[in-house]
């Protein structure tokens, strides 16, 4: 398909180029359209991403009109880079991987700018700059999943490394905003360094064997030219820039602060874009990290570690956005646990299926928060179910799909993943017991907080009772919208042990894995290096086996939420009991395992340290010291060269006789001796 001309292919460029024009005309005349008519503003936002989508919609069926051999197609709109021996373009690329993503980031995306049209409408002053920003985002989003190159991908990764800082500071007259927005842009900067160092170590080495390319259609069939030890390093440091943007172990403290911005950004960030970028990059390296086990290894232990440890911290969070972004972090953490076990494509399937069940919470903890004035503590909740039903409904929808529960999206990805983990070749029965666990806790949290927050009575004060509304409409159909996708998206990729074909794993198997007839491998090249697949070790198990961990984690969940149903609704004194007793575990877990006070004391109070010794002791009394003491030795001399040379005769005169003294005394002397 490399450069066969289709009609719509040859228009992938207007995916990532509408929301920039969103960008450029509410950019750029933004405040001036929001004074004569300020829904000028989100039409242009939310017309921009619709288009977007419907034209990436368009491709998406065209290229399911063609065998599965031919779904390649690369569009070169200019050339970017053109040096030595490296000519780099800007170009995207059209495969099954990249528009699953564009599919749903354009889809949750335009559902998100409309939401927004409700949620901001009050916000004076700052409306047309938020959806500029929104646009943007996407634009960077969209470029990043195109790429067909390493560079543009990193462009991409930069910029919505960018407009994550923009949106989390969104009200940056709050220090608490800014802080945060700080946060995550200074934590993605550690990542991207790796990231960037991965990427250069990648290109020199492939460099060797004649291979001076970023493209993927040039390095991925090019990779087993180069040493395993190579490769794992590659592997390591692009992981480390995955561990920043997708927020895990040990760089995903920035996430839960990222609930400073508004609501509709959180569930940008969480569900549709910036995160989930971390695992689309290494879904699309998949070749080359099937070539070493060792950095597999790693990703699995790191993405079910990451799924444990945010499971427990929301066991304990009273911020209604807090405990969905721990939440968010964990559910990372499963899908790079499929990732690491060879499952790349049921990671990517749990992707998409988060992506509709996490916007759709975030947006009903938005439309809760709007109806109670503001407040985000569940403690200062209670009793909605009857007041705001729409959104009662649809999270309980969404808590049903996160939790597992058999016939919803949540159930079927999670389930892959923990099977995958469970019997491939690349898992063991300790990351399945890890991510059973982690499931257990994440059905408890989740029901615990849909207990607190629509259950019992309203625990609000008098004041925010009598303005609990519904949100309007705007805000309400895409919570319905994204309620039913999260009904019925997980049978996209129903597993043959329940009678279906996982028709999302075929659909993608075209960019997964090595051997011939992949889209991204030239015919027979490193075919050798093919490791035994996810799928093939996991036929050597019986369906009885498959159906009885099923049977578990089913099990598991449903024991999580009958204890929150039995510890906030049947005997609400307990959770207050259980705390005392356990007041050390409690307060550990509250204050998520005290990470950032261990990061406050361990690296940002010594590197405030060296910065301000070498600024005071260095710069200013060494550096600065010395060319002030030089410019007041110059000043000094100077003084006195200005004194000897004052312009006045009589001066002259007397400095001329009393040197005719001097010298007459020194003969003098002379001659005496």
């Amino acid at each position: 398909m490399v450069g066969k001309e289709i009609f719509m292919f040859d228009n992938v460029w207007l995916i990532p180029l509408l929301p920039a024009i969103g960008v450029f005309i509410n950019g750029l005349l933004g405040r001036r359209i929001e004074q004569i008519n300020k829904s000028i503003i989100h039409w242009v936002a939310c017309g921009s991403i619709g288009l977007s989508f419907l034209v990436t919609c368009v491709i998406f069926f065209e290229m399911l009109g063609l065998p599965p051999e031919e779904r390649l197609y690369e569009f070169t709109w200019f050339t970017w880079i053109a040096g030595g021996v490296l000519s780099t373009s800007f170009a995207y690329m059209i495969d099954p991987l990249s528009m699953i993503m564009c599919l749903f980031i354009n889809g949750v995306g335009f559902l998100i700018h409309v939401y927004s049209i409700g949620y901001m409408i009050h916000d004076e002053g700052k409306y047309y700059r938020y959806f500029t920003y929104l646009n943007l985002f996407m634009f960077a989003m969209l470029n990043l999943v195109l790429a067909n190159n390493f560079l543009l991908m990193f462009l991409g990764w930069e910029g919505v490394g960018l407009c994550s800082y923009l949106l989390i500071g969104f009200w940056f007259s709050e220090e608490a905003n800014a802080v945060a927005g700080k946060k995550a842009f200074i934590t993605n900067r550690v990542g991207d360094f790796a990231f960037i160092i991965g990427m250069l170590l990648l290109f020199t080495s492939l460099g060797e064997h004649g291979v001076w390319s970023f493209n993927f259609t040039d390095v991925f069939p090019s990779v087993h030219l180069i040493s395993p030890g190579i490769i794992t390093a590659v592997c390591l440091l692009l992981f480390v820039g995955c561990t920043a943007k997708s927020a895990q172990i040990p760089l995903y403290v920035w996430l839960p602060d990222a609930m400073a911005g508004p609501t509709p950004v959180s569930a940008l960030i969480h569900a549709a874009t910036m995160v989930t970028s971390g695992v689309y990059m290494i879904a699309r390296a998949n070749i080359l990290y099937s070539l070493s086990p060792t950095a597999m290894w790693v990703v699995a232990v790191i993405g079910a570690l990451t799924a444990l440890f945010a499971a427990t911290i929301g066991l304990a969070q009273n911020d209604i956005k807090k405990v969905l972004a721990y939440s968010t972090v964990s559910q990372l953490g499963y899908m790079f646990l499929g990732l690491g076990v060879g499952a790349f494509a049921a990671g990517m399937f749990h992707v998409v299926t988060h992506s509709f069940f996490k916007a759709l919470l975030f947006l009903c903890s938005g439309s809760v928060i709007h109806a109670l004035s503001g407040e985000q503590d569940m403690r200062y909740m209670g009793g909605l179910r009857n007041k705001t039903p729409i959104t009662f409904y649809t999270m309980f929808i969404g808590t049903l799909a996160i939790a597992g529960i058999p016939g919803l999206s949540g159930f079927f990805s999670k389930d892959e993943i923990l099977w995958q983990a469970f019997s491939s070749s690349h898992g063991h029965v300790a990351l399945w017991a890890v991510g059973a666990i982690a499931a257990g806790m994440t059905a408890f949290y989740m029901f615990r907080l849909v207990f607190m927050t629509f259950f019992n009575e309203c625990r609000a004060s008098d004041d925010v009772k009598h303005h609990i509304h519904e949100s309007p409409k705007s805000m309400t159909v895409p919570l319905m919208v994204l309620a039913f996708l999260s009904v019925v998206g997980g049978y996209l990729g129903v597993p043959h042990a329940l009678g279906g074909s996982n028709r999302f794993h075929h659909f993608l198997d075209p960019v997964m894995g090595l051997g011939p007839g992949k889209l991204l491998q030239k015919a027979g090249a490193a075919a050798h290096h093919s490791p035994e697949g996810a799928h093939a070790a996991a036929a050597h198990h019986s369906l009885a086996v498959e159906y009885l961990l099923m049977a578990v984690s089913v099990g598991i969940a449903l024991l999580g939420i009958y204890l929150a149903y039995l510890m906030y609704i049947k005997r609400r004194d307990l959770p207050e009991k259980l705390a005392e007793r356990f007041k050390l575990m409690h307060q550990t877990l509250y204050n998520k395992w005290y990470i950032d006070e261990l990061y406050e004391l361990i690296i940002i109070r010594p590197v405030h340290a060296l910065s301000g010794f070498l600024w005071k002791g260095i710069d200013v009394a060494v550096i600065d010291g010395f060319i002030n003491g030089m410019s007041r030795a110059l000043m000094w001399s100077s003084g006195v060269v200005r004194t000897i040379q004052s312009g006045f005769v009589q001066n002259y005169a007397i400095s001329i006789i009393f040197g005719t003294i001097v010298l007459l005394v020194y003969y003098f002397l002379q001659a005496l001796s």
